[in-house]
């Protein structure tokens, strides 16, 4: 993948002061530096590839309008509903009436007001990227694709102020990403979460340019999407979470409906049925899954490894290839997980044979497989993508496994365990979250380098990042919201940002200047005591 490794600057040191509150009791005071005045263009997050500030801005107020250009068609109509949406994303801080006005009604390309301009052409943009250029006669966002035109949207809601009217600082940024794939997983199997909430966390990311939501859907804890095939699955597989609470479950017009909602924000859906382990919910469901034909109890515990299906039976591989087919139907998007990880009970030959199997059932639905790393340890289909979710003193053989396959050909997404799991305590006071991979503070999540961090991975194997939450000891928005933020601020940035703009000094700034967007959104937030995040 092409690196673009334009700096930002120096930045200079932030000077407002700036508050921010969080459903925790228990955080370190906040930082005793006090920052000066970035601009505001040293204020963006992710640090976009060049930003060149400069010229008189563009007073947004009463009068501006969303211009959608000239464009005709399908293309037409997505980046009109692009529009649309930025309108509605700048309406609630502005006060502003912001109407949206089409190539019919008013001329895209020159008028003044906020112009989406959608060019196939534009050079070193990519299929994300784009250009944003803000004058006193208004402000012109250009991509080469609809995504791109959202993600600018993404970057002027930055330059505006977090509420009332405002002006647009004179300036060009010119964008794109590092890695095309930028993620975050939330387990809805450990603790349930509706709909609702996994569309507020779908907003949170997308206003960061994440533009990935794997979903955790089963475990041995619980089921949580119907199956036409296999309804006991979510009915009574879905009854139950860790802790022994009610549990729940998706049925598919939800799921669709959040896939559509992701879809509008340019978020991929990433669904995941893990498999042959954490598979308890499924085999207290039906007794045909277990070897033995007994049904298994539901689990309402958090220890890993027991479960498996059994490998050897014939209609072992008709229940995936039902739930896999409708979730292949349910789910438009490139990828079906498979998960793979932590199956203990299952013996080495077995797992390659299910594996084998199993791979085959995601090509036959027309998706690519993704899965845990384990899968390296088998036999990776041609093009199945890997997750490597290991840590510092993952065992050296594991890691060569993965490297192995990465020369072989298989992308990897990386989402170390001591760096980007986001249910990791950030220290000792830290309430909710586990520890058995060590402590994650904001630096250590942010500080290192996704090119070069997994020996013998190649920056041109590395597919992107990806912040998994696990919600053993998560099941309030207040706690998930915690956990996450500030920490997949630095995830998104890892993924976007180029290599040569990395940097804690200039980052913390930054993460700080956030907090005033964070907090009027209402997102509980962890304040590290080593961001100056004001009084």
């Amino acid at each position: 993948m092409r690196v673009l490794r334009r700096t930002l600057g120096t930045l200079l040191v932030l000077g407002a002061a700036v508050s921010c509150t969080s459903a925790h009791g228990d955080d370190a005071k906040p930082a005793g530096d006090r920052p000066a005045a970035l601009t505001p263009y040293e204020r963006l997050l992710p640090a976009p590839a060049s930003a060149r500030p400069g010229g008189p801005g563009y007073p947004f107020g009463a009068g501006t309008v969303i211009r959608t250009g000239r464009a005709g068609g399908a293309a037409g109509e997505e980046v009109r509903r692009v529009g649309e949406l930025l309108a509605e994303q700048l309406r609630g801080p502005s006060g502003l009436p912001l109407p949206v006005v089409d190539g019919e009604a008013g001329d895209g390309e020159t008028g003044d007001g906020v112009r989406l301009r959608l060019d196939g052409r534009a050079d070193g943009l990519g299929p994300e990227g784009y250009r944003l250029e803000a004058s006193a006669s208004g402000v012109t966002l250009t991509a080469r694709t609809p995504a791109g035109l959202f993600h600018a949207g993404q970057t002027l809601r930055q330059l505006l102020p977090v509420s009332g009217p405002g002006t647009v600082p004179g300036g060009t940024v010119t964008d794109a990403p590092r890695f095309a794939y930028r993620g975050a997983m939330l387990d809805v199997a450990r603790h349930f979460f509706g709909i609702d909430q996994v569309k507020r966390y779908v907003d949170q990311l997308a206003q960061y340019k994440v533009n990935t939501l794997h979903l955790h859907l089963t475990d041995d804890q619980g089921w949580r999407i119907a199956v036409d095939g296999w309804p006991r699955l979510a009915e009574y597989g879905g009854g139950s979470e860790v802790g022994g609470g009610p549990g729940g479950y998706w049925t598919k017009a939800e799921y669709r409906e959040l896939v559509a909602y992701a879809a509008e924000r340019y978020v991929e859906v990433v669904p995941e049925i893990d498999m042959p382990g954490h598979v308890n919910a499924a085999q207290a469901s039906y007794a045909e899954l277990n070897c033995d034909g007994k049904a298994r109890q539901r689990y309402a515990g958090t220890k890993v490894g027991f479960s498996s299906l059994c490998v050897g039976k014939e209609r072992t591989y008709e229940f995936i290839d039902d739930v896999l087919g409708e979730l292949a139907q349910l789910t438009p998007g490139r990828y079906l997980h498979i998960g793979g990880d932590e199956a203990h009970s299952t013996p080495a030959a077995d797992y390659a044979a299910f594996m084998d199997r199993a791979q085959r059932v995601v090509a036959r639905h027309g998706k690519t497989v993704l899965a845990w790393h384990q899968l390296a340890t088998a036999r990776p289909a041609t093009g199945a993508v890997l997750q490597y979710w290991g840590h510092d003193k993952t065992p050296a053989a594991e890691k060569a496994a993965v490297a192995a396959a990465a020369r072989a050909g298989h992308p990897v997404i990386l989402s170390p365990a001591d760096r980007l799991y986001l249910d990791m305590k950030y220290d000792a006071a830290t309430k909710p979250g586990l520890a058995w991979a060590g402590y994650v503070p904001v630096r250590r999540a942010y500080e290192w380098n996704p090119g070069t961090y997994l020996e013998g991975v190649a920056e041109s194997a590395v597919l992107g990042v990806e912040a998994p939450l696990w919600t053993e000891t998560i099941s309030a928005r207040a706690d998930l919201e915690y956990m996450a933020f500030p920490r997949v601020l630095g995830l998104a940035e890892l993924g976007w940002s180029p290599a040569g703009t990395l940097d804690w000094t200039a980052y913390r700034q930054r993460l700080a200047a956030q907090a005033p967007r964070l907090t009027a959104q209402n997102i509980a937030f962890h304040r590290a005591p080593d961001v100056p995040w004001g009084r």
